[in-house]
């Protein structure tokens, strides 16, 4: 059995696509998340200022989104973005599950608890 786990990627799609261009790109790799793994979120961050220019472009639709699935899906993912016209970048990253836990954790004390376990240390 293949072991899961969770990914999050983020693609900026280039401006000259248009809303239903950039619609249509959202839908495909929503579909193709959801044919290869668990889809748990999606968020469009919608259009920014870049940093620098990408392509000749100042602005990108920003789409982030969280999912989870084998180690091999990634891969796939990263190939389709870059062979496909209008991703102007993208980024895949693996959701450390301890990090999540332990940020979890660190909200929920306050800065007077942890100077008391400081002080009892």
């Amino acid at each position: 059995m293949a072991v899961k786990a969770n990914y999050e990627t983020v693609m900026v799609i280039s401006m000259k696509q248009g809303e239903e261009g950039i619609q249509a790109l959202i839908e495909k790799f929503k579909a193709l998340i959801e044919k290869h793994a668990t889809l748990q979120s999606v968020d469009e961050w919608g259009k920014r200022k870049l940093a620098y220019l990408i392509n000749k472009e100042s602005e990108g639709y920003y789409v982030l989104m969280n999912f989870e699935s084998d180690a091999t899906f990634p891969a796939e993912l990263d190939r389709r973005y870059k062979i496909t016209d209008g991703i102007m970048r993208s980024l895949i990253i693996r959701k450390d599950d301890d990090a999540e836990v332990k940020a979890e954790e660190a909200k929920e004390e306050t800065p007077v608890e942890a100077a008391a376990e400081e002080a009892a240390e």
